[in-house]
């Protein structure tokens, strides 16, 4: 069964650096590869709906990533480690959320029976 486990949340000073990683497990890339069209990162902060900031595609390694937070956030994978990263610089307080990975683009939702996400990592950012 395939799986998507993130990590790497925590807390961090205003303007401070954090790398998210997004394992998948169960799979290969190319077995992932075959099922799922992406990557994605999204947040949820409290009582705020979910916003997609990012993904990568499984099958061309192209990326997307939202205007407002383009500039600051990176996302890239490691094929040797089946994971994708999101790295994120210069941290705002109103970063602090809930950062989740899912096989899908922010804006383009996965085919029913396709939807997969993780559980989730915490990123507190301290003003």
């Amino acid at each position: 069964q395939v799986q998507l486990a993130e990590s790497g949340g925590g807390l961090v000073q205003t303007g401070g650096s954090l790398t998210l990683s997004c394992a998948i497990s169960g799979a290969t890339w190319n077995e992932y590869f075959r099922r799922y069209y992406a990557v994605g990162w999204f947040r949820q902060a409290p009582g705020k709906e979910r916003e997609g900031l990012s993904c990568i595609s499984t099958s061309d390694d192209s990326t997307y990533t939202v205007d407002s937070v383009k500039d600051r956030f990176t996302i890239f994978r490691d094929n040797a480690k089946n994971t994708v990263y999101l790295r994120m610089d210069s941290l705002k307080p109103e970063d602090t959320a809930m950062y989740y990975c899912a096989a899908q683009c922010p804006g383009l939702p996965a085919a029913v029976g396709y939807e997969l996400w993780g559980q989730g990592t915490l990123v507190t950012v301290s003003s």
